[in-house]
């Protein structure tokens, strides 16, 4: 009868070990599938960069200082490593306010603001 007893506890703990180990895999593969999702955004964000800043360009020829950060934020952004979170946030949070200042110097254009173009890549 304390075999039995035994038995099933040392089942009962083998089935609890391996419940948990299956939920802290499962946790960290889902924790990486979601910073992957964030780096495809970086990455498509970083891409269309270049068109946005071509396109703005050529409504805005004297506003060179603005295009110019963004593209140095860009670069900046996409040279450092994945694993490098906090140094990435903050280079993407400068990129992001370069963009907010290109976006805002588009306010001065209304042919720019209606353009096609832009306004997709915005």
């Amino acid at each position: 009868m304390l075999l039995w007893a035994v038995g099933i506890a040392a089942a009962a703990i083998a089935v609890y070990i391996i419940l948990t180990f299956n939920n802290l895999v499962r946790t960290r593969q889902m924790a990486n599938e979601a910073w992957s999702g964030i780096d495809v955004q970086l990455k498509r964000r970083s891409d269309l960069v270049p068109n946005l800043v071509e396109l703005v360009k050529g409504y805005a020829g004297h506003e060179r200082s603005v295009l110019e950060d963004v593209t140095r934020l860009r670069g900046a952004a996409r040279s450092l490593p994945a694993d490098d979170v906090a140094s990435r946030a903050q280079a993407e949070g400068a990129l992001s306010l370069a963009l907010g200042k290109l976006m805002a110097l588009a306010e001065n254009y209304p042919d720019l603001k209606a353009s096609a173009n832009f306004l997709g890549l915005q």
